[in-house]
């Protein structure tokens, strides 16, 4: 993978004046295992530079162009040549808005080191909404400055995945604590920003107080002139970075006192990581920088005099303080360095590779389908609670999200369909719950623009989707559900489908397509047939559309021509039909109730049979021990045999081989017994919930599935 950092550009990546962003990413990237493949790019007009792999953007000066314009335009230029799969920019949020529309189709990653508030580019909530549709990561180096982010924004974005902290870090080099000397050590820019007018004050009285303590003053200042003196105050101006260290190493008290709300802290950072004792101001992320310390609430020359006095006079609180901060000290290189390759990690070997590492995972699962509360219980027993049942035995995390209630329950005048409200709902579950996989059963009114967003969002969500329909051409509502299958194609991994994907043309190529039996479950599933005498020999039920529940007048359906045909030529059998002449279906309860006293079970679907498609009937008949009737031409031949099911030819084929079944009960018992253990055995809800996810994780591809054929 070949990595591009961004610099700042007037920031300069050398030893010799280098700023807060150039030591971090000499740092970070001279440690990191991409170092050979980083390149990192600025303008820097020193010789002496960091030795890293280096680029610099030579420019000249114009009155009519935007330098930093000029900066990105030079860089886009560079990065068409030499394609980079990862562009990292280091606090500049106005390049990416320049940088989208020439190198649209690129990962960025974008760190900031100061206020986003206060910066061209992320200043606006637009302009962060934006950032985050950009970005694959934004990096903060503190809490403070991603709460700054999040500042004005809906609740959702607190959430996002997009959003990380990574501190930044320092050296800790070896500290003898005896050697440590009497020093009180400021380090930074001496102006009021940085409070040095504070210590200033404080210092002055402290050295005129304790003759045998010096202070430190690393730094200068061009523009706000603050000047104290005393013979005890050794002022050192700016020192090169290396030279900073070996003061801190001997320093006994630093001082970080900002006004400014420091959106992290350097210098409080080393000072601690050199084991001194550290007082700062309780200004923006300047907490964030120490273990331990002394945290100054209230910012005053008097009270930062008070507490350096109290370091002077209590030598053991002191001492404690120095080992504390050096001994609790854990934001090293090193570290930082493993936390920011984690990350680049996830880039290089794509979200496959992240659930393959984590293979073994227990996941969050929202299961986004109609799981019916409206309808009291009348249709619990679905293949969604299947399949529920199936992930919670697989150890996984479920939240059910049943579309259609929302959907009814949040209709208004504001928004007529209700979908609107269940979109916005379906993101913010999102943003809450944090799935890794999002499965969705049926879900037609959640939209392919908010399974973009989320994508978008979250980096490594997988989503696919099951669908149970009839798909044949000469079947009903061909094309609907041929348009419900492709409406989300773009931002799903899988279809998983009750009928062969071989067989049928329309789908796209560029995800994955499988076929999924119905799933069978031992907890719904709970009859034995077989074991029993039963009254009726022959159990059929249909339906003119499950959540209208009752049969709709006027709908012609040809099962009830053929169960009529069925009938009329099958003398001396008990049928037991509902769904036709007038006779309502049955659900619930009392479905399971009727088919309990019957001996075989009929499996027609709607239209005309196709390969491996079969209503949910299927698991109904075959799971509580009926023999089942089936079409031969739906190839269920490919899974069961004979001896398992009853497979017929035509009306009068079948119509012979019921007459032969109520002839001989054993042949019955042992159909019916042979047919539900091997469908529970081998297409269980379990099972089938395990190839779900393995397929739509990419993980265990080598594992073969019974119905994989």
């Amino acid at each position: 993978m070949k990595i591009s950092i961004l610099l700042p550009y007037k920031e300069n990546f050398s030893p010799t004046y280098p700023g807060a962003v150039s030591l971090f990413v000499n740092d970070t990237t001279k440690i990191s295992k991409y170092k050979k493949k980083i390149t990192i790019f600025g303008h820097t007009n020193f010789k002496d530079i960091f030795k890293l792999k280096y680029c610099n953007i030579p420019l000249s000066k114009s009155l009519f162009q935007s330098q930093s314009k000029k900066y990105v335009e030079a860089f886009t230029k560079l990065e068409k040549i030499n394609k980079s799969d990862l562009i990292e920019i280091h606090n500049r949020p106005n390049y990416l808005h320049y940088l989208k529309d020439s190198l649209n189709k690129r990962t960025y990653i974008l760190y900031f080191h100061n206020d986003p508030l206060t910066m061209n580019g992320s200043k606006s909530i637009a302009d962060r909404k934006a950032l985050l549709n950009i970005c694959h990561k934004i990096v903060f180096n503190s809490n403070w400055s991603r709460k700054r982010f999040l500042q004005g924004m809906h609740s959702k974005f607190v959430s996002s995945e997009k959003l990380l902290v990574i501190f930044q870090s320092a050296k800790q080099s070896t500290v003898d604590f005896k050697n440590k000397k009497n020093w009180i050590t400021f380090v930074g820019k001496l102006n009021r920003s940085k409070g040095y007018d504070i210590f200033g004050k404080a210092i002055i009285k402290i050295l005129n107080n304790y003759k045998n303590w010096k202070g430190l003053v690393i730094g200068d200042e061009q523009r706000d002139k603050i000047n104290f003196e005393h013979k005890n105050l050794i002022k050192y101006g700016f020192l090169r970075h290396s030279k900073v260290i070996d003061v801190y190493k001997k320093t006994s008290i630093a001082v970080i006192c900002s006004r400014w709300e420091e959106p992290f802290g350097r210098t409080s950072l080393e000072a601690a990581s050199n084991g001194c004792a550290v007082v700062i101001s309780n200004r923006g992320g300047l907490p964030e920088t120490i273990t331990n310390g002394i945290i100054l609430n209230k910012l005053t020359a008097s009270n930062l005099y008070k507490e350096i006095k109290k370091l002077i006079n209590n030598k053991k609180l002191r001492l404690n303080l120095q080992k504390l901060s050096y001994k609790n000290f854990y934001l090293n290189h090193k570290f930082i360095s493993e936390k920011i390759d984690s990350f680049r990690d996830l880039k290089l070997y794509s979200d496959k590779y992240f659930f393959l590492k984590n293979k073994n995972k227990k996941l969050r699962i929202l299961h986004v389908t109609n799981f019916n509360e409206r309808h009291d219980g009348r249709l619990y027993f679905n293949t969604g609670r299947r399949l529920n049942n199936g992930f919670i035995r697989l150890g996984h995390s479920i939240l059910e999200f049943s579309d259609r209630d929302i959907q009814k329950y949040y209709k208004n005048y504001r928004d007529i369909t209700g979908a609107k409200s269940l979109n916005e709902k379906l993101k913010a579950t999102c943003y809450n719950y944090k799935p890794d996989l999002i499965v969705l059963g049926h879900a037609d009114l959640i939209s392919s623009q908010t399974l973009g967003e989320l994508k978008d969002d979250y980096p490594n969500l997988k989503i696919s989707q099951w669908f149970l329909d009839p798909l044949n051409k000469q079947g009903p509502d061909f094309e609907r559900n041929k348009r419900r299958i492709l409406d989300k194609s773009e931002f799903i991994e899988a279809n998983f489908l009750t009928t062969s994907p071989d067989v049928l043309g329309f789908l796209p190529k560029k995800i994955q397509n499988y076929f999924i039996p119905n799933p069978a479950d031992s907890s719904f599933e709970t009859l034995s047939n077989f074991n029993k005498n039963c009254n009726m020999d022959v159990f059929f039920a249909l339906s003119h559309g499950v959540h209208r529940g009752v049969l709709k007048s006027g709908k012609y359906d040809e099962r009830s021509s053929f169960i009529s045909k069925l009938m009329k030529i099958t003398k001396d059998v008990k049928f037991d039909v509902y769904g036709v002449k007038q006779i309502q279906p049955i659900w619930a309860d009392h479905y399971f109730k009727t088919i309990s006293n019957s001996k075989m079970g009929l499996n027609l679907s709607r239209g005309a049979p196709i390969k491996y498609y079969s209503s949910d009937r299927l698991t109904q008949i075959i799971g509580n021990g009926l023999v089942t009737l089936i079409d031969e031409k739906t190839q269920y031949k490919d899974f069961f045999n004979d001896k398992e099911m009853v497979f017929y030819k035509n009306v009068s084929d079948l119509s012979e081989k019921i007459l032969k079944i109520t002839r001989d009960d054993r042949l019955r018992r042992k159909i019916a017994k042979n047919g539900k253990d091997k469908y529970l055995k081998y297409f269980n809800s379990t099972l089938v919930a395990d190839y779900i996810i393995n397929r739509s994780l990419g993980t265990s591809i080598k594992k073969k599935f019974f119905w994989e054929k």
